[in-house]
């Protein structure tokens, strides 16, 4: 895991340097060697093969007496192979050479003995390491032969972007879905195909700025960065974004505003219809990570984290006035995501809150699908938050369609065993039953059945959406009202660790290691981003550059204690948790700890939009997906040119990795024009850091 840094190697170093050797000629015979300048390089093969054999029996048939093929002058023996040279030493010679490799056949099969013993203790792991380091030496030797062999323009850098490209997203193509068929929603559902922007860099808006420092970026971010018209802020009707103001270069969110309906008097309505007394409730209540589907532009989650919960916002690709590009640039959890046709890649009893406030889903369709999906994410006593114009008693009176939709969506709810907790003006909050007893007891074929082990897949990835109620089978089902309360649940019990087949030292043994590296982490960063601030003698040191950093992405977040490192350390930001397809799935784990994570393909794009994050880490994804699988779908640069798509301006990269990885991985960093520079981490270790400029597009100041 994490180890102490210490600084070391920079980027300028170009070259590798080989072991010390030794040499069995001796001076002058090295000056003899050099001064011939006619010798002939193209001696066959079997003369080289001959000359090392005369080689070896000179030294095999050293003789102290003074004979003819004793010791001449100079100190080298003589030609045993020269005319006098007696039959007797040779036969000695061919003696001593059989009596060697009968002594070296004995010592290999003792060795082999010894070696089969010892495979089945514990230094199986450090043999099996050895030999892996030894695989990954050779495949990326090749690899550079490879590279080198396609000649200079293999290892060029990468161009740019064309202009329109500047808010690409891969595998989210409304337009091009359509003319493959795509209909009744799914068009705006993730369809990853060959990628048509792998070759370029995406570049900024060209009045892009860099965000504002968190907490005031929070409510106030550039109009410039982000894809929004003046008329779709102005015409911005739904509840989470009439909070938006339109302030020359600038959007500004007024959550705190005096008027009616503004988020603060919305969240404490939903307290006290789930019987609390305000919003700051509900940690106690048992919720700590809340689903935002369709979230505006962030709002309710930007009001709730004051209170230490945690919003994740989803909504679907849009090209322009996006919800959740808007929400990322005010510092705030967010990616792309669809109710559809597939289920979202979560674990199952993911959440202790979902919210949908005028989410344009259609919750009374397709037989109530999409509520089961809802009810699979959602954690057992969990609730569901719907607010909806189409529960206004005064409207559907007068709109028998309404009427119609909000009965089946209740129908729906109660076949759930879902419990109506209250109803407020537009608003309903629904409480999921705590007791699995409770589907045993509906009628028959009144609502869905439980899922089976086939179909009842914990963690699955853009799967189809299955009719069945999922989760209940799962040794995760623990109403929220029993679960550690936060923040004491970022450490879980005892209990709670060995549900994931873990014990408490691995958790403890994670944190301590992951505490350590985060200190080394902001130790080497801050000197880097307060280098134009030198700190003056006398002066406090630096502020940590929490402010300097919000979002950030772990791509290969394992037990989470990355984010738990920060979280302790103090830094105000927040994580998305990434567990690669390819790994061993920790992710239930994660959002256990009262955490955000998503389940991901590194070979597909990240379903989020350009400039997105101010820090993406990486700790042995490197080795995950380029070792181990051999038989990898992407290349190293294809995802160094999606980390690139993901970050920042400015942003930074961490990745630890073993030593030929992170070396192959510096050379892609300067095709990407990062700056870049490799530290010592430890022996077999190194950590890569770098930091992506801020290019304008040419003919920009």
């Amino acid at each position: 895991m994490a180890r102490p840094l210490h600084r070391g190697l920079s980027v300028g170093g170009g070259g590798r340097h080989s072991g010390n050797s030794q040499s069995f000629l001796d001076d002058s015979q090295m000056k003899d060697k050099t001064e011939k300048e006619d010798f002939d390089h193209t001696q066959s093969a079997g003369d080289q093969s001959f000359l090392s054999m005369k080689f070896l029996l000179r030294i095999l048939s050293t003789d102290k007496s003074p004979t003819k093929n004793g010791a001449s002058e100079n100190g080298f023996l003589s030609d045993p192979f020269s005319h006098g040279a007696g039959r007797s030493r040779i036969k000695f010679t061919l003696l001593l050479l059989r009596l060697s490799l009968v002594a070296i056949v004995v010592l290999a099969l003792t060795g082999s003995f010894w070696w089969t013993i010892s495979i089945t203790s514990s230094s199986r792991g450090k043999i099996y390491h050895g030999y892996r380091r030894l695989q990954e030496q050779v495949v990326l030797d090749l690899k550079d032969i490879g590279h080198l062999s396609l000649g200079s323009s293999k290892v060029k850098d990468l161009e740019y972007c064309p202009p329109e490209a500047e808010n690409y997203v891969p595998c989210f193509n409304v337009s091009e879905s359509l003319e493959l068929g795509f209909s009744e929603g799914e068009e705006y559902d993730r369809h990853c195909g060959p990628r048509s922007q792998d070759s370029c860099l995406v570049l900024p808006p060209i009045n892009y700025k860099i965000p504002l420092r968190w907490p005031t970026g929070k409510d106030v971010i550039w109009l410039a960065n982000v894809k929004i018209t003046a008329q779709e802020v102005l015409s911005s009707g739904s509840l989470t974004k009439r909070m938006m103001m339109l302030e020359e270069e600038q959007i500004s969110f007024r959550s705190e505003s005096a008027m009616f309906d503004s988020i603060e008097d919305y969240s404490h309505q939903i307290a006290e219809m789930i019987g609390l007394r305000n919003e700051s409730n509900l940690i106690q209540a048992g919720v700590r990570v809340i689903l935002d589907i369709g979230c505006g532009f962030g709002s309710f989650g930007a009001h709730l984290f004051s209170s230490n919960l945690l919003t994740m916002c989803i909504a679907n690709y849009e090209a322009s006035g996006s919800q959740v590009q808007l929400t990322l640039e005010r510092g705030l959890p967010a990616m792309i995501g669809s109710f559809t046709s597939k289920q979202l890649p979560y674990p199952s009893l993911s959440f202790d809150m979902i919210h949908c406030a005028e989410c344009h889903v259609d919750w009374d369709q397709r037989d109530g699908i999409l509520l089961v999906e809802v009810d699979r994410i959602l954690r057992p006593g969990g609730y569901f938050v719907w607010t909806s114009s189409v529960m206004n008693a005064q409207r559907s009176l007068r709109n028998k369609e309404n009427q119609k939709k909000w009965n089946s969506v209740r129908g729906f709810a109660e076949n759930l065993c879902w419990e109506l907790l209250s109803q407020q003006d537009e608003t309903v909050v629904w409480k999921k039953t705590s007791e699995k007893k409770c589907y045993s007891a509906r009628k028959s074929g009144s609502g869905p059945s439980l899922c089976n082990k086939g179909h009842d897949i914990e963690s699955p990835y853009y799967r189809p959406l299955e009719p069945c109620i999922g989760g209940t089978q799962s040794r995760r089902w623990v109403p929220i009202e029993k679960r550690t309360k936060w923040p004491s649940r970022a450490r879980l019990s005892a209990a709670e660790i060995q549900v994931h087949g873990l014990q408490s030292e691995d958790l403890a043994e994670d944190s301590l290691n992951w505490n350590s590296a985060v200190n080394n982490y902001w130790s080497l960063l801050s000197p880097l981003i307060f280098s134009d601030h030198p700190k003056r003698p006398g002066d406090e040191d630096p502020s940590p550059p929490y402010n300097m950093l919000r979002n950030v992405l772990d791509m290969n977040a394992h037990f989470g204690g990355f984010n738990a490192a920060l979280l302790e350390a103090g830094k105000s930001v927040w994580v998305m948790n990434v567990i690669p397809t390819s790994a061993q799935n920790y992710l239930p784990l994660i959002l256990d700890r009262g955490f955000v994570g998503v389940l991901h393909d590194w070979c597909e794009a990240f379903p989020t939009y350009p400039r997105t994050y101010d820090l993406v880490h990486a700790d042995g994804l490197l080795t995950l997906e380029f070792s181990q699988n051999s038989h990898s779908r992407c290349g190293m640069l294809e995802l160094f040119i999606e980390i690139d798509r993901l970050l920042r301006p400015e942003g930074w990269v961490i990745i630890r990795d073993t030593i030929p990885l992170i070396e192959l991985a510096r050379d892609h960093a300067v095709q990407l024009k990062w700056d870049a520079r490799v530290i010592e981490s430890s022996s077999e270790e190194k950590l890569l850091v770098c930091q992506k400029p801020f290019v304008r597009k040419l003919g920009t100041s």
